[in-house]
């Protein structure tokens, strides 16, 4: 019974058929939203996630993986990273533009990348300034469409020092502030024809009184009409009139230029933004830049041994800001004091997540292995979890299907022979959306 349902999971289509079910039975699952649950039960069913719980009945008929020394954690998510694309470009201002131009299915990049666990990827175009906007894929699929979880999940900015990148942020948000005066002229100039046109409505009316009026006294005299029958057509009219009026077209503003549209969508919090910075000192600059707007923004920082992200640790802290790092232990500048960076900021409330240290496959099957190192020198072992899973997801805007065990959640899971952050614990399968895409389970 075991294999037969297994097979149906062990298929190319990255969803599976209407009615696929699978009961997993783990010594430990790592649900990163609840915590560590003790001889675990997952319900997969249709792709998604449909209970968990320790030591759940499962409904006879389901078939079961029964594997009590595994243990099962969501599948990694790695919110930036330039994975399987070659494209290159120099400094730009083309927010308009979106990664997912780039995307290219036939590689056998994706299926290593399934392989080391990864299921969700974030890639970001190429270049400096303010690129364009990320993609959300899953590594699987015969066509771009098919990868694409959701496209334009943020806009990739780039600030600090340098004068010329401040100034192109300034810049995008003056002309912001342009086409926000345009729109409030055009709403101007509406809801006064509207007041004309209620104007008219209104004008009418009293015409059409007056003519009812003259009416009565005519229909005394000639005999025409009855009075009864001339007033129901004169409300009539009015009915109609008013209907006119009421349905008047609802105010719609003039399109803005593509160009600027990302960053009204920012404004409106319907596309969030990764701002890149090298040191502590471009954060401050990145707060002037922004000044007092209000937007979704995640901070992404590349970790060298001069960084010293230290010294506004508490102030990313008391925004619980979303920050993106590499694994690295690295050093006090001009000292041989090695410095947890990532510990430090989830000490003082920050949101750390982690990707690897470069975009190539070695890179990502070792990624597990270079956090562990961090939870040995001091990061606690659940902010670790997060970092690669949930926290990830967040920064993607995909917190509400990816991340964690949770029900209702895409059943993005890896079984593991023992604790992830072992090293000779291994990858024993990958499961993408209720589907076994990477092992040797049930064969």
């Amino acid at each position: 019974m075991l294999q037969v349902c297994l097979s149906l999971f062990l298929c190319s289509g990255p969803s599976p058929a209407q009615g696929d079910c699978l009961a997993i039975r783990v010594g430990r699952a790592e649900t990163i939203s609840k915590g560590t649950l003790e001889h675990a039960v997952i319900l997969v069913e249709d792709g998604k996630i449909t209970a968990i719980g320790e030591d759940l009945p499962i409904e006879r008929g389901v078939p079961v993986l029964d594997r009590p020394d595994w243990v099962v954690t969501p599948g990694l998510v790695n919110c930036r990273s330039r994975a399987g694309m070659d494209g290159n470009a120099a400094r730009s201002f083309d927010p308009e533009q979106r990664a997912s131009g780039e995307l290219y299915p036939r590689q056998d990049v994706w299926q290593d990348l399934l392989d080391a666990g990864v299921t969700t990827l974030g890639l970001y175009p190429p270049g400096s300034g303010i690129p364009g906007q990320a993609v959300a894929v899953r590594p699987r699929g015969a066509t771009a469409g098919e990868m694409i979880v959701e496209d334009g999940v943020y806009l990739q900015i780039y600030i600090g020092a340098n004068p010329s990148l401040k100034k192109m942020l300034t810049d995008a948000f003056g002309k912001l502030d342009e086409y926000d005066e345009k729109v409030k002229k055009a709403r101007e100039k509406w809801d006064k024809e509207q007041e004309q046109k209620k104007s008219k409505v209104k004008s009418k009316g009293k015409s059409e009184t007056e003519e009812k009026k003259e009416g009565q006294q005519e229909e005394k005299k000639e005999g025409g009409e009855g009075q009864a029958q001339q007033e129901d057509k004169k409300d009539e009219g009015k009915k109609d009139d008013a209907k006119k009026a009421d349905s008047a077209e609802a105010f719609v503003p003039p399109e803005p230029d593509p160009k600027v549209k990302p960053f009204v969508d920012l404004r409106d919090k319907r596309l969030p933004a990764l701002m890149s910075i090298n040191k502590a000192a471009d954060y401050l600059h990145l707060l002037d830049a922004i000044d007092k707007r209000e937007f979704l923004w995640s901070l992404h920082v590349p970790l060298r041994d001069d960084v010293d992200l230290y010294e506004v640790a508490d102030k990313l802290g008391e925004k619980k800001v979303s920050v993106v790092l590499t694994p690295l232990v690295t050093l006090q500048p001009n000292t041989r004091r090695e410095r947890n960076l990532p510990a430090e900021l989830a000490r003082a409330g920050a949101k750390v997540v982690l990707v690897p240290r470069g975009d190539g496959v070695a890179e990502h099957e070792r990624w597990m292995f270079d956090v562990g190192r961090l939870v040995a020198a001091g990061l606690d072992r659940q902010a670790a979890l997060a970092a690669v899973t949930l926290e990830a997801a967040r920064v993607l805007g995909l917190e509400e299907r990816l991340g964690s065990l949770d029900p209702g959640k895409d059943a993005n899971l890896i079984l593991w022979s023992g604790d992830p952050f072992e090293p000779q614990s291994r990858i024993q399968a990958v499961m993408l959306e209720g589907k076994i895409v990477s092992g040797e389970v049930g064969r």
